[in-house]
């Protein structure tokens, strides 16, 4: 196993800021990394805002906050991350742009060191062999918000050693989060099942099977859901669910993880869900309010 004192987070949009929320505020020293300043900035402040709530909730206190504060920090080099124990890539879902930054990692940290992805769809494997370290490359996929939600998928490919999936294993624990262990498909477990069940609804809706506050509500109250399953899309992300079911589709061949056209359209016009203001809901208002697009309006 490797002793963990410095962990870097590759990307500090929505998950790498939460994530690195997560891991300075277990004690361990974080170092973040945007390619330029401003992106840093902008993601330095995401992760202050969120400890600021935590200490709103009560979840932690000031002097924690002060604490985890200076534990971290930001670069815009790759070369500031040379000391790190583990590295978390938390890049936009691009094979061709973590496989580069995997790559040049592999020849700047040092020969211990662990590289874990977040990629909810890619394949481990494929950013594995585009190292010389095959063995010390795992997937650590967080949900988001990573602060709130319990668990993390450990995704290990058949060239990961047991030391590194001990030293995820024991790293994911030491967070006060859940983990579990899946092979390297597609997916993994959870979006593997979630997929599906998404654009099954959006597919409902494009049909006319009932409009989106309808579906929304049938699986609240019916199933017991806390979110409904076009609510919870545009939660996700349109344009992240509908890159996930192409990956999922492209691996498995079958239909039920094609993303439905209207997704498709959706994307194209930029409605991307709740980080656009547009989605299946308008976002514009006090509350979310359904948009008119399953009634046949503008």
């Amino acid at each position: 196993m490797v002793e963990i004192k410095m962990v870097g987070i590759l990307g500090c949009g929505a998950m790498g800021a939460g994530i690195a929320q997560v891991v300075v505020t277990a004690g361990y020293s974080v170092v973040v990394r945007e390619p330029q300043e401003g992106l840093l900035t902008r993601g330095i402040s995401r992760i202050q805002k969120g400890l600021e709530k935590a200490v709103e909730r009560g979840q932690l206190d000031p002097v924690g906050q002060g604490a985890a504060l200076a534990r971290l920090a930001g670069v815009t080099s790759l070369e500031g991350m040379r000391d790190c124990q583990l590295i978390i890539e938390a890049l936009p879902e691009d094979l061709d742009l973590k496989k580069e930054h995997f790559r040049e990692l592999d020849l700047l940290c040092s020969p211990s060191t662990v590289l874990a992805s977040n990629t909810s769809s890619l394949t481990i494997t494929e950013l594995a062999t585009s190292t010389k370290r095959p063995g010390q490359v795992i997937g650590l996929h967080f949900f988001n918000p990573a602060p709130v939600m319990e668990l993390v998928e450990i995704v290990r490919t058949s060239l990961t050693s047991g030391a590194t999936l001990d030293t995820a294993e024991a790293f994911v624990h030491s967070l006060g989060k859940a983990s579990i262990l899946a092979k390297d498909r597609p997916g993994f477990v959870v979006n593997r099942l979630l997929v599906p069940y998404l654009l099954d609804a959006i597919q409902s809706l494009e049909e006319g099977l009932a409009f989106t506050e309808e579906i929304d509500k049938g699986m609240r109250l019916g199933c017991g859901h806390p979110m409904g399953p076009l609510a919870l899309a545009d939660f996700i992300g349109l344009d992240v669910l509908f890159h996930i079911g192409e990956t999922m589709f492209g691996e498995y061949r079958e239909k039920r993880f094609a993303p439905p056209p209207l997704l498709r359209r959706m994307v194209i016009a930029g409605w991307l869900g709740k980080k656009t203001g547009r989605g299946f809901y308008d976002y514009s208002g006090a509350e979310p309010r359904p948009v008119s697009l399953d009634r046949g309006e503008n």
